[in-house]
């Protein structure tokens, strides 16, 4: 995964549609002394412009936002400038929400709620290119999985893997490199990147983000607290 450059500052973009809470948050994070905001939009269409010029390491973004919401913002975002981080910050609390963020490529979702020392560690975290969701979400995500599964949703996919794929999917989630994998499953670095095209083309996936967010929800990986 990426990491940030050392003594490099963060530069954040914050989306809101309230001036008096980006101006907040701006004036909070530009005292820290490993962050800068580097600009500001009021809705999502302003965002994905002024994202794409900037091109900033994490874009704080409001959901419920005038004209184009900030979940449509994040999958323009997120395609059209690569290495971006989206961290959601708004007031809902759904798990359904949180699941189309993820699937939008955010990398965190954070409730406005939240202490300020939660929200930094979170732009942090966003920014090494780790996932980071709000503790209250992350109860509420275990559950809603819990739930689907009872209901039998989200099942099918998965059971289509095989044995391999399925003992692959995980490590390839894990961020860990072909020959690493080769090694522990002693077999030939081209046969893990195989595996890797046929699990993104079963589960239609198409970024390391998405596979590691998929492993998450199907509860194949820990999520770093």
């Amino acid at each position: 995964m990426t990491q940030p450059q050392e003594g490099r500052k963060i530069r954040v973009y914050l989306t809101d549609d309230h001036t008096i809470v980006r101006r907040g948050i701006a004036r909070l994070l530009n005292e820290e002394a490993d962050m800068e905001v580097v600009g500001e939009a009021g809705d999502g269409a302003e965002a994905v412009q002024g994202v794409q010029q900037l091109r900033p390491d994490v874009v704080l973004m409001d959901i419920g936002m005038p004209g184009l919401s900030g979940i449509e913002a994040t999958r323009q975002i997120v395609l059209a400038v690569p290495g971006v981080q989206v961290l959601i910050l708004t007031v809902y609390d759904q798990a359904d929400l949180l699941f189309r963020a993820l699937q939008a490529g955010a990398a965190g979702y954070i409730l406005k709620g939240a202490e300020m020392d939660d929200l930094l560690r979170a732009i942090r975290t966003v920014r090494s290119g780790e996932v980071f969701i709000h503790p209250q979400m992350a109860t509420r995500l275990v559950q809603d999985y819990l739930n689907r599964l009872k209901g039998g949703e989200g099942q099918d996919e998965y059971e289509k893997l095989s044995g391999r794929e399925r003992e692959i999917l995980p490590m390839l989630a894990d961020d860990r490199m072909n020959q690493e994998i080769a090694e522990a499953l002693h077999i030939s670095p081209y046969t893990v990147q195989t595996y890797r095209q046929r699990l993104m083309q079963k589960l239609n996936l198409h970024s390391k983000s998405e596979l590691m967010k998929y492993a998450l929800r199907k509860g194949l990986i820990r999520l770093d607290q």
